[in-house]
């Protein structure tokens, strides 16, 4: 290959920015360097360093939130030409160009592609999304799980509250009070746990109120955007049964 031809090849992108949560969005279009095996977090670090828009007006850079760069954290969600992802595993060789990026609606945006998800921690405590123990003194080993239960509910577990299947659902907006999948399949995750089990009802309830579980529309469109490849709406479709079986035990308790 021509070096002058790679030396030239370059990667635009047009990213949606805002300067402060009130603030009206606009696109800025850059255009860095190619390098082989760049991801889009790499490219942002670029901009980082040089914050030059293409056509050579300096801007001020990016901002957005990124940690463990291995899709484990969740930090760096954000909307990749149209569609919700991780950015630390969104390949520039694998993306059409210009690279389009842009801030998840769903939720708040603090600055730029920095989102305020907020609103899925408030979610996981609404659900009481953790065993309780008393830390004061030792509890011992605490019971076993079977080994097939484990298995499946590992798969649960891989939630890093990335908030992609929040996004990507049309049910949950700023017209909506829905708590969303992520913290309904956490549900279901901590009910399993024989700890967790003994909260099963308490956490069944507050699904069972306005902007629980009867708020998704079944789109599945969580299942096919998580990129932890969750079995949500099996979550979804195994907590409607144990929150209408709830619902038949507190009637016939009256």
């Amino acid at each position: 290959m021509n070096q002058t031809a790679t030396a030239k090849k370059t990667v635009k992108f047009i990213i949606t920015r805002q300067d402060n949560p009130d603030s009206a969005p606009y696109k800025e279009e850059f255009e860095i360097p190619y390098r082989p095996n760049m991801n889009v977090i790499s490219a942002l670090m670029e901009i980082q360093r040089n914050p030059v828009k293409a056509d050579g007006g300096k801007t001020t850079p990016v901002n957005w939130e990124s940690n463990c760069l291995e899709e484990v954290c969740g930090a760096c969600s954000m909307v990749i030409n149209g569609k919700p992802r991780q950015a630390c595993s969104a390949l520039i060789d694998k993306l059409e160009q210009p690279v389009r990026l842009e801030p998840m609606r769903t939720f708040p945006v603090v600055r730029d592609l920095v989102i305020n998800r907020e609103r899925m921690f408030n979610a996981l405590k609404r659900v009481k999304a953790w065993i309780p123990i008393d830390g004061t003194y030792d509890l011992g080993p605490g019971p076993r799980m079977a080994e097939s239960k484990r298995q499946w509910a590992y798969e649960l577990a891989k939630c890093m509250t990335c908030g992609v299947c929040l996004e990507a659902c049309p049910n949950v907006n700023d017209r909506s009070s829905f708590i969303g999948p992520a913290a309904i399949s956490q549900v279901r995750l901590f009910n399993t746990h024989p700890t967790g089990e003994m909260h099963k009802e308490e956490r069944l309830e507050a699904l069972m109120q306005d902007g629980g579980i009867e708020g998704c529309g079944n789109s599945q469109n969580c299942v096919r955007s998580c990129p932890k490849g969750i079995p949500l709406t099996t979550s979804i479709a195994a907590i409607n049964g144990q929150t209408t079986k709830q619902l038949f035990k507190q009637w016939f308790a009256r």
